[in-house]
């Protein structure tokens, strides 16, 4: 569904509810169940899909209130996207405070009755005029993105080499977008402090890549930038992050095949292609690093993996290396490196990652 088929999609189904409602039927809605008992791994396809699992929202008196809500939700969407406007999640809470007894409590109850509505239509909820509060990311290197002017509708060239010690951000949207490179990689760094190192000494030039700082879990928009751009220009995508079940199963896996949540989008979002580049439990022990020792929120993470997520049942090589830091009780950090100088990450680590791929993991 396009931008354009969200107002059409959301009056048939209003127009249903409505015609329910004159002869006194009781009204449904129903949006698939997102969460990871929900989703099946292929490799072929290369990210999370949805199974068959559905939940149903019945207007009944027990439900009224959530029922109003989402009615009002989808008419806010459908507003947004006919004035070509934009709604922040922090903004649509507060636009509710306006809608009586259907106003939300707190913003986590609008923000589940918007993933709702987007997996209901199958659509992302930028789409539907809503918005992230977050930036979506920081390039640098060797790439040029090709973007409009608002005003004007010309194109504007974005040189991203030529932001010294800063960085291009990523909008929110960036379907729009092209691009023009000659590098040879993608290197998507988890955090900010590791990316700016990089930037500072111009490791783009060195590795003669694109350097994408993640901050964490990456965004939709991050994950969305990164995924056009390797398709479009055929670049291999290489992820560092830290070496502990959170950079695995959270920030990692995220960024390559999805997640439970997200599902019914994760085939736009994910970037299939992308190698974990980062610190594994073989580099805690090969580089000497230093180490936290792994907390019980770690262990359970790591088990959780293991038993449940189809990512890890599915790639072996995850499996055994989560097993590896249960069995060693320790994570690492990025910057553990600099245990041997500052410098070490470009001088040594990189270099030796990108020599041996039988370091990475899938």
């Amino acid at each position: 569904m396009t931008e354009e088929d969200v107002p059409k999609k959301i009056k048939s189904v209003s127009k249903r509810i409505y015609t329910e409602i004159l002869k006194e039927e009781k009204p449904e809605v129903s949006m698939p169940l997102r969460s990871l008992q929900n989703v099946t791994y292929d490799e072929k396809e290369g990210y999370f899909q949805l199974d068959n699992k559905f939940k149903s929202r019945t207007l009944t008196a027990s439900t009224v209130k959530t029922f109003a809500q989402t009615l009002k939700m989808m008419a806010l969407s459908k507003t947004l996207v006919e004035t070509d406007d934009i709604a922040t999640k922090r903004e649509t809470y507060y636009v509710s405070k306006n809608w009586g007894d259907a106003r939300f409590k707190e913003q986590v109850e609008s923000d589940t009755v918007m993933d709702d509505i987007e997996a209901m239509f199958m659509v992302n909820r930028e789409q539907m005029g809503f918005v992230p509060e977050e930036k979506g990311g920081d390039i640098a290197g060797k790439l040029v993105v090709i973007d409009k002017d608002p005003e004007t509708g010309k194109e504007i060239r974005i040189d991203c080499t030529k932001f010294g010690s800063g960085a291009y951000s990523i909008p929110i949207s960036v379907e729009h977008l092209k691009f023009e490179t000659n590098a040879k990689f993608i290197l998507a760094i988890e955090t900010a402090g590791m990316f700016q190192r990089l930037v500072k000494h111009t490791y783009w030039k060195t590795a003669n890549c694109i350097l994408v700082s993640m901050g964490g879990v990456p965004t939709r928009a991050c994950r969305r930038f990164v995924r056009r751009l390797s398709d479009e220009r055929k670049l291999p995508v290489y992820v560092f992050t830290d070496g502990d079940p959170y950079g695995f199963l959270n920030i990692y896996r995220t960024f390559k095949v999805g997640s439970g949540n997200a599902a019914h989008i994760n085939k736009y979002f994910c970037v299939p292609n992308a190698k974990f580049f980062g610190i594994t439990t073989q580099d805690i022990i090969d580089y000497k690093l230093p180490t936290h020792p792994l907390k019980e929120v770690d262990i359970k993470r790591i088990k959780d993996g293991i038993k449940n997520d189809p990512f890890v049942k599915h790639y072996k090589q995850w499996e055994k290396s989560l097993i590896e830091m249960v069995k060693l009780k320790k994570r690492a950090e990025q910057q553990a490196l600099a245990q041997h100088g500052l410098n070490f990450v470009i001088s040594n680590y990189l270099p030796d990652k990108l020599k041996n791929p039988k370091t990475w993991l899938p």
